[in-house]
Order: structure tokens, then sequence, then C-alpha cells
């Protein structure tokens, strides 16, 4: 049986916060230690940080441990955006292996060198694995080496986590420990684990835009420049969208442009979700040539997307009702974040993580607002912004 368990405080002490929360652990896991222990912690504690990791598995007796700092935390039902706040999420699994790696990224003449990535498991999971967990810094990682490592070895496995938030170049912190290594700190690079085993797990990710008028076909195309679509400039395209839109969706488009890439052809109709939302970042009023923040490719179905707090509610809520309708009713789930949402997109605090709440009731959650969100769009992960990504466990 797996048995998940979360808490969370905001007490000033780093030592009293640690003890606290252990304690709630080993009472909602009836005394079983975990064997995957992850942690979310606040700026507020970056004079006692050193201590993070050995301090938990001494307390908690987890067999692995991740965890890293956040500018804002999550928690069961809540955001805690402001002031010291640590959250912990623990599951203690029969028939569950995980695989913990620590991976550094190095500069080199021939370009990025990595190190530290798993090798070798697709044959030693023999087809079992079911997800893997990274968490990063931003200025020190490159997470789609992570991802594509991944892709080669484990094809289809989604990835969840996100990039550690609230600090500058070398202030963020990355927690990690296992059975083999003492429990260590680190400044740079990235931590993970791949699951495998008896284990459902559902990825949601929830890129917060709406589609707006038809699709288009790319049918001209260099880099990151979108020269034609459908055999027409697609500034001419976006022309005709505009007049056709609302007064509310031509603001929308005025304030911010977005362009969602089909990640597959063999769709009938796309919908919410078919996308990987890409930024629109200029346009040639003379070539009509518009420029976004990816890669489309010739052949590639498009779609214009607008985002606000209303659209960015919708979807979220639209991605939950999909996971609750296909999906087993999970056990506990992680929330990653970005950092740009919270009470600086919504209104009312708490939205992100008492929408999954209303969903899937008060199972153990936790999480952070992170500075990029690894998630899973089509059979590919990516890293992207804005967005929620959430990891449902049974």
């Amino acid at each position: 049986m797996n048995r998940y368990a979360a808490a969370w405080t905001t007490e000033v002490s780093l030592v009293r916060a640690m003890e606290q929360v252990a304690i709630e652990i080993q009472s909602q896991l009836e005394g079983r230690h975990p064997d995957l222990l992850l942690v979310f912690c606040s700026h507020h504690y970056a004079d006692a940080w050193q201590n993070l990791s050995a301090g938990l598995v001494s307390t908690t007796g987890a067999k692995v441990l991740l965890g890293c700092s956040g500018e804002s935390i999550v928690a069961t039902g809540r955001e805690l955006e402001n002031g010291p706040a640590l959250s912990i999420w623990a599951a203690s699994w029969d028939g569950v292996g995980m695989i913990p790696f620590q991976a550094t990224f190095e500069r080199t003449p021939d370009g990025i060198v990595t190190t530290g990535l798993p090798q070798g498991v697709n044959g030693l999971l023999q087809g079992n694995a079911r997800c893997a967990i990274v968490l990063a810094d931003p200025y020190s990682s490159l997470t789609d080496l992570i991802t594509d490592h991944l892709a080669e070895d484990l094809p289809n496995l989604p990835v969840i986590g996100g990039m550690a938030s609230g600090g500058g170049p070398g202030e963020n912190r990355l927690f990690y420990a296992h059975k083999a290594i003492e429990p260590q700190v680190f400044e740079e690079g990235a931590i993970g684990v791949i699951l495998s085993g008896n284990l459902t797990f559902t990825p949601v990710v929830s890129q917060g835009c709406k589609p707006v008028g038809t699709t288009y076909v790319v049918t001209k195309a260099d880099r990151n420049f979108i020269v034609e679509l459908g055999g027409e400039p697609p500034l001419a395209r976006l022309e005709q969208l505009y007049a056709d839109l609302s007064a509310t969706d031509q603001r929308l488009i005025e304030n911010g442009l977005h362009l969602g890439l089909a990640m597959t052809e063999y769709r009938d109709q796309f919908r919410r979700g078919d996308f990987l939302i890409a930024n629109v970042i200029g346009a040639d009023r003379n070539t009509g040539v518009l420029a976004i923040g990816g890669k489309a490719r010739v052949g590639q179905t498009v779609q214009f997307h607008l985002r606000d707090h209303v659209t960015a509610s919708e979807d979220l809520v639209e991605m939950l009702k999909t996971a609750r309708s296909s999906h087993p009713a999970p056990q506990a789930a992680l929330l990653f974040t970005c950092n740009g949402r919270g009470t600086r997109l919504f209104s009312a605090p708490h939205h992100d993580a008492q929408k999954l709440e209303e969903f899937f009731g008060s199972i153990p959650v936790a999480g952070f607002f992170a500075q990029g969100e690894l998630g899973q769009v089509g059979t590919k992960n990516f890293l992207h912004g804005f967005t929620a990504s959430i990891g449902l466990f049974g």
C-alpha cells in the first residue's frame, strides 16, 4: 500500500520548523519512514540552509531526499507567498523503485558537458518507469539536456519539477540525500529521481492560455521566424483575427500575444492542451513576419492564444476536469507553479492550490513557485513559463 503525507509551517526558526514538520509526517505515515521526501524552503531560512538536508534525513529517516529553495512555497490548499515557509511531502511505497541523480554542467570548447545523469536505465527498469522529478538551479543548468537524455533512454516518460527561485546566481539551493551519499546542499546544477514500478502517475500541465480564431499551417519558416501561415504573411492573418475579436480579447492581444504550436498533427480537432505555447516576441510590418520564443516547422499546425487571469483560471479548471474524468482519483500531488502566478496574476491568494483541492480533495500537496516549470505536452517535456505543472500520484 502506498502512503503519502504532507506538512508545512511558517515557524521562524528552521530548527523548530524541521521538528514540527517531521513530527507531523511521522504521524500521518503512522510511524513508517518515507522512501521519498521532497522539501521546499523559502529564502527566509537561508542562514541555516546548510543543515536542512541532514536535519530532515535524521528526523524522518527518509531514504531519498530532494528539495530546493523557492520564492514562495506551496502546501496543501495554500500558497505561502510572504514570510518564512517550509513545506515537505513524503511517500512511503511498496514496490516502487527510485533512481536518484545529481547532474552538473560544464562549459568546454566542445560545448556543454553534462555529468551525473543516469545511464542505461531503460534496460534496468524494463519499461516500468512512471515519471521523473527534476529540480534545478536556473543559472547553472540546462534542463533540456536532462529531458533530452531521459527521452532517449525512456521515451514518453513524463518529467515534472521546476527551477529554484527567489535568488540570483549562487543564491538558490538544492537539497539532496540518499543512502549512498551524505546529505548535501548544492548551489548549482540539478537533482532528480526516476520513479518506477507499483505507481500510477498523471501529469497535468496548464499553460494558462485560450486559443482564439482558427488554426493555420506553417507554410514557410526560418528558425524562430514564421514567414507564412497558409500561404499568407502571419501579420496579415493576425490583423484578420483582430478585427473579428471582442473588445476584451483585442485588449489582450495588445497586452501580449502567444502562439500555440501543435504537438501532433494527428487530431481531427485541436483543443486546449494540444499546443506548446510560445510568446510572440516581435513583428516586421514591412514583411509581415512574426518572431516567436520557440521554433516552428513547416507543416506544423498553429493557433493564436491569449492569456490573462481569467483564461489562466479557465485553463487550469479545464485541465483538472480532464484529469479527473479520465484517471483514477489521486492520493497525493505535487504542484510547481510559475512565480508570475499567485497574487501577481490572480485577485485572491492560493488560486492554483485551492483549485487542485476543489477537484481532488485535501490530499497531501507540496511544491513551490518556480522560475520555470517542467512539464509534458504531448509526449515531450519542456521548460515552461507562466505554467502550473502538476503531478498526480496514485
